[in-house]
């Protein structure tokens, strides 16, 4: 027997957004239903996220490319299919977002790519990088259906973690950024960044813990613990 199709409430959009993209920003082509459902393509998982959610099956405007990252998911509600997508994003432009890493503006601007080969890279570099991050960054507007504002899950918006003037969607995720940005070790990384933060972890000892990593891009594990031993006993 077939399961019913679930009715699908299209949110309300702020007339200033209403051709954006709900995940990035982005001017929206098409629609993302979530959870999907339908009569045809029922099975026990979608079942399952369909009686798990914590809001109705809802329509929120998106383009193409975060459609496609969205879809085929398994996550429980729509706040954390954004979350999957920031991710994928992030992983997506990657080297965009190192361009501001490596670089800044002025530094671009004057440097010496204007002729040859790169002429191209310093005239779009910039602008590549500032797409990325604001698709990155982009919040999207509070959910309303029928007048009701549906209530974010906490534990997924909790999860964000702010550097540089980049939203990353987790702590983890900047770590992975800059460790691959700096041939930096992951792991090491945060071992470094738990101790200087004394748990207490922000923008400041993010900062601080990357530049003590670089200082070791190219040196042995015992290179690392040995220097590791010397940051312990130095502060201590």
């Amino acid at each position: 027997m077939d399961t019913p199709i679930a009715p699908v409430a299209i949110i309300e959009t702020p007339f200033s957004k209403r051709h954006c993209c709900w995940f990035c920003g982005e001017p929206s082509q098409v629609s993302f239903i979530f959870p999907a459902i339908s009569a045809t393509s029922a099975n026990e998982t979608k079942q399952y996220l369909l009686r798990s959610c914590s809001h109705p099956v809802i329509s929120v405007p998106t383009c193409y490319e975060c459609q496609q990252l969205a879809k085929n998911n398994h996550e429980e509600n729509i706040w954390a299919v954004k979350h999957l997508v920031k991710r994928q994003l992030l992983k997506r432009y990657a080297k965009d977002l190192a361009i501001g890493i490596q670089w800044s503006e002025q530094e671009l601007a004057s440097s010496e790519f204007e002729q040859g080969n790169f002429a191209g890279f310093a005239r779009s570099a910039w602008f590549m990088y500032e797409v990325a991050k604001e698709r990155v960054n982009y919040l999207g507007w509070p959910l309303v259906v029928h007048g009701i504002e549906l209530n974010e899950d906490e534990l997924v918006a909790a999860d964000t973690f702010s550097f540089d003037g980049v939203l990353y969607p987790s702590l983890a995720e900047a770590i992975n950024h800059y460790a691959k940005v700096f041939l930096l070790d992951e792991p090491y990384v945060m071992a470094v960044l738990q101790y200087m933060s004394h748990g207490d972890i922000d923008e400041k000892s993010f900062a601080q813990a990357v530049r003590f990593c670089r200082l070791l891009v190219n040196a042995t594990a015992n290179e690392r613990k040995v220097a590791f031993k010397a940051l312990m006993n130095n502060s201590g």
